[in-house]
């Protein structure tokens, strides 16, 4: 058995599109996962696996959130151990831009291509930068970015299949799951 994190996109944002984590998990242990687990209710789910693709991980885990709600729910998951070497990258990033306002992860389903990265990082401004690495992309917002904005930088377009969490709660994940 393998331990994985999924991360579920755009639930919980409004009236319908509503998946609280008991459903989440309920649905999560139906298709065969084991020992899940769920953090707050931003779509945070731990669980343990024999399957070793993520494509099909993410497939299974997919088709039953939409069946169970009826609207598509992509996830995006890592093994703990990628996981873990994801959040350790972002806490030395954080350490190495001291002053940032706000450290949001944006969590990939697919690595991007070179011209890809290129353009989400040229995406940089007075409101702060954008820095990807694997399946990781970084929004370093400094002082004076307009909080409440969903998209500061204006790269999350970019990003195909992706969803975001703050620092605090990937590092918290990491230190709780992993």
């Amino acid at each position: 058995m393998t331990t994985h994190l999924g991360f579920l996109r755009a639930i919980n944002l409004g009236a319908t599109r509503v998946f609280p984590k008991d459903d989440i998990r309920r649905t999560t242990e139906a298709v065969g996962f084991e020992d899940v687990r769920t953090h707050i209710n931003t779509g945070n789910v731990r669980f343990d696996t024999r399957m070793r693709s993520r494509t099909r991980i993410e497939h299974t885990l997919e088709r039953a959130y939409a069946a169970d709600r009826g609207f598509e729910v992509p996830t995006i998951t890592f093994r703990a151990d990628e996981f873990r070497m994801l959040a350790a990258d972002a806490v030395a990033l954080n350490d190495a831009n001291p002053g940032l306002a706000r450290h949001y992860v944006y969590l990939l389903k697919d690595e991007l291509d070179a011209a890809t990265i290129a353009a989400v990082e040229e995406r940089g401004s007075d409101a702060g930068r954008m820095v990807v690495r694997g399946r990781a992309a970084h929004a370093l917002l400094l002082p004076g970015y307009q909080d409440g904005v969903v998209d500061p930088l204006a790269a999350a377009k970019l990003l195909g299949v992706a969803t975001n969490r703050n620092l605090t709660v990937v590092r918290s994940l990491s230190e709780r799951w992993c």
